[in-house]
C-alpha cells in the first residue's frame, strides 16, 4: 500500500466518525424537537376594556363658554378625532415646536429611556441566542503527563509524553415544557414595557415644556401688570406726601398707601424669581445648561386656543396612553414569568457531544487514528425542592400585583381625563366671567379718563382706576393661561397620539404575539 493510499484511508475512517456522530446527533434532535412544541403556564390575554362609555357622570357640553379675546372662543369636543402626535402644533407656536424638536434630539431624560429600550432588545436577543440554537465551542489544547503503571498494579517504569487535543462541542437544552420560551416571552415584554416608558417620557417632556412655556407668557403678563400698578401707587404715594405738605391730607392716607406700594415691589420680585426658574427649566428641559441665556421668552400673543379638542371613549385610551400600555407590558411580563417557574417543576432533556482527536503529536492529531466522539443525553426531573413550589406561588403573586397595578393605572387615567375635561368646561366659562370684568375695569378707567379730561374728576380717582384695571388684567391672564395649560393637559391626558407600530413589534418579538 502506498503512503498516499494509507492517508486516504485515515482520512475516510476520520470522515466515517464525523458521518457516524452526524447521524447520531440528527435523529437525537428530531427526536426531542418532536417531543418539543408545548408551553405550560396561561397564554396571555389582555385585559378588557373598559366598560364604561364616558369620562364624567354628568354629559359634557357640545362646545365650551365663549370669551372674544386674542386667544380664541369657544373650544368643541370632537368624539373621535385622531390625536395629532405633535399635538403641540395646535397651540399655533413656532417657536414652542422649534424648543420641543429640539428637546426631543438633547433632552437626557430621552436619552437614557432610548438606552433602556436598546438594553433591553439587547438582553431579549442575548437570551434568544443562548436558548433557541445550539451552544457550538472549538477547543483546541495541549497537556504534559508522567504516567506511571505501578499505579495500577502493573510493571514498567513511569514514561512522560505530551497530549494534544482539539474538538467541537455542541450542547442544547430541548425546550419540553416551554420553559425557555415563556422567559423569551417575559423579555419580549420587558422590551414592550420600555419603549413605552419612552413613549410615556416624550410625552411628559412635551408636556413639561408646554407647561413652562405658557407659564412663562402668565408671568411676563403678569409682571407688566403688577410693574404698571407699581408706577400707578408711587404716583400716588407722591401726590399723598404732597397733599400732607400742604396740609390737604392726613398722616393715616401716607401709612395705608405706603405698605401697599411696598407688598407690590414685593410681589414684582417674586414674579420675577418665579420667571427666571421658568427659563432654567426650559433650559435643563432642552438639554442645556441653565445658564446657557438661549432660551426663547413667550407670551400669550405667541399662543392659539385650539378651536377643536379630539375626545376617544375610555376603551380607545386603554390602547393609546404609554403609561397603560406599559402596566398592560409588566402584566404579560408578569404572566410569562409565571409560565416560567412552572416549567421548573417538568424534567429537562440536555443533549451535548463532541467530536475531536487527540493524538501524542501535532503531526498526528488529525490521523485516522485520533477521532474520538462521545454523545451525551442527560433527563433531570426535581423530585424534592420545596423551593420551586414557592417560586412559582411567588409568581403567581408577582402577577397578581400587575393586575391590580393594571388597574390602578387605568382607573387613575380615567381620573385624569374626567379632571381634565371638567376643567376645561370651568376654565372657559372662568375666562368668560373674567373677560367681563377686564372689559367693566377698562371701560371704567377710560370713563375716568374721560371725565379727568373735562375736570370732573380727580387724578387720585384716575390712579385708583387704573390699578383696578390691571388688577382685572392680571386675573384675565390667569384664566387665559390656565385655559392653555388644561388644554395641553387633555392631549397629554389622552396619550399625546403616540401610537405604536404593534404589527412591527409582533414581527421581532413572536413570542408577544400570544
Amino acid at each position: 500500500m502506498t503512503r498516499e493510499s494509507s492517508l486516504k484511508n485515515k482520512a475516510g475512517s476520520g470522515m466515517g466518525n464525523a458521518q457516524t456522530l452526524g447521524r447520531h446527533l440528527c435523529i437525537a434532535f428530531i427526536l426531542a424537537a418532536l417531543l418539543t412544541g408545548c408551553s405550560v403556564g396561561p397564554d396571555f390575554i389582555r385585559p378588557t376594556q373598559p366598560e364604561v362609555a364616558t369620562y364624567t357622570a354628568a354629559p359634557l357640553p357640545a362646545h365650551t363658554a365663549s370669551a372674544p379675546t386674542a386667544l380664541g372662543g369657544a373650544q368643541q369636543f370632537v368624539e373621535g378625532g385622531r390625536i395629532n402626535p405633535h399635538w403641540w402644533k395646535e397651540f399655533g407656536s413656532p417657536k414652542l415646536e422649534a424648543l420641543i424638536t429640539e428637546a426631543l434630539q438633547a433632552n437626557p431624560t430621552l436619552a437614557g429611556a432610548q438606552a433602556a429600550v436598546r438594553q433591553a432588545q439587547e438582553l431579549y436577543a442575548a437570551q434568544s441566542g443562548s436558548t433557541r440554537y445550539p451552544l457550538v465551542d472549538a477547543t483546541v489544547g495541549s497537556q504534559r503527563q508522567r504516567f506511571n503503571p505501578n499505579t495500577m498494579g502493573q510493571p514498567g517504569e513511569a514514561r512522560e509524553f505530551s497530549l494534544y487535543t482539539a474538538g467541537v462541542g455542541v450542547q442544547y437544552t430541548f425546550d419540553l415544557f416551554g420553559g425557555n420560551r415563556r422567559a423569551l416571552e417575559a423579555l419580549a415584554a420587558r422590551v414592550d414595557y420600555q419603549r413605552y416608558q419612552l413613549e410615556g417620557a416624550r410625552l411628559t417632556m412635551a408636556g413639561a415644556i408646554v407647561t413652562a412655556a405658557i407659564t412663562q407668557a402668565k408671568l411676563a403678563g403678569q409682571i407688566q401688570a403688577t410693574e404698571a400698578i407699581l408706577n400707578s401707587q408711587e404716583e400716588q404715594l407722591g401726590l399723598t406726601r404732597e397733599r400732607l405738605r400742604l396740609g390737604n391730607a392726613a398722616p393715616d392716607e401716607l401709612l395705608v398707601l405706603q405698605p401697599q406700594v411696598e407688598e407690590t415691589r414685593a410681589a414684582i420680585l417674586f414674579l420675577r424669581n418665579q420667571l427666571q426658574q421658568n427659563k432654567h427649566l426650559l433650559a435643563v428641559l432642552t438639554g442645556r445648561a441653565p445658564g446657557a441665556g438661549s432660551v426663547p421668552s413667550f407670551t400669550l400673543e405667541d399662543f392659539m386656543l385650539p378651536d377643536k379638542l379630539p375626545l376617544v371613549v375610555p376603551s380607545e385610551l386603554v390602547r393609546i396612553r404609554p403609561d397603560i400600555q406599559a402596566a398592560e407590558a409588566l402584566l404579560h411580563e408578569a404572566n410569562a414569568e409565571y409560565g416560567v417557574a412552572i416549567a421548573k417543576l417538568y424534567p429537562q432533556i440536555t443533549l451535548s457531544a463532541d467530536l475531536g482527536t487527540q493524538a501524542l503529536t501535532t503531526a498526528a492529531l488529525f490521523g485516522s487514528g485520533s477521532a474520538v466522539w462521545t454523545l451525551v443525553g442527560q433527563l433531570v426531573q426535581p423530585l424534592f425542592n420545596p423551593g420551586l413550589p414557592a417560586k412559582k406561588r411567588a409568581a403567581l403573586a408577582a402577577f397578581d400585583a400587575a393586575a391590580a397595578n393594571y388597574q390602578t393605572v387605568v382607573l387613575e387615567s380615567l381620573r385624569s381625563v374626567a379632571d381634565v375635561l371638567c376643567a376645561l368646561d370651568s376654565d372657559a366659562q372662568r375666562m368668560a366671567a373674567m373677560f367681563a370684568a377686564d372689559t367693566a375695569a377698562r371701560q371704567s378707567m377710560n370713563s375716568t379718563q374721560r371725565r379727568y379730561a373735562l375736570g370732573a374728576a380727580g387724578y387720585l380717582e384716575l390712579l385708583v382706576a387704573q390699578q383696578q384695571a390691571q388688577r382685572m388684567r392680571i386675573n384675565l391672564i390667569e384664566s387665559q393661561t390656565l385655559r392653555l395649560a388644561n388644554s395641553a393637559a387633555l392631549y397629554q391626558a389622552l396619550g399625546g397620539g403616540l401610537l405604536r407600530d404593534r404589527t412591527a413589534a409582533a414581527a421581532l418579538h413572536p413570542e408577544a404575539a400570544n
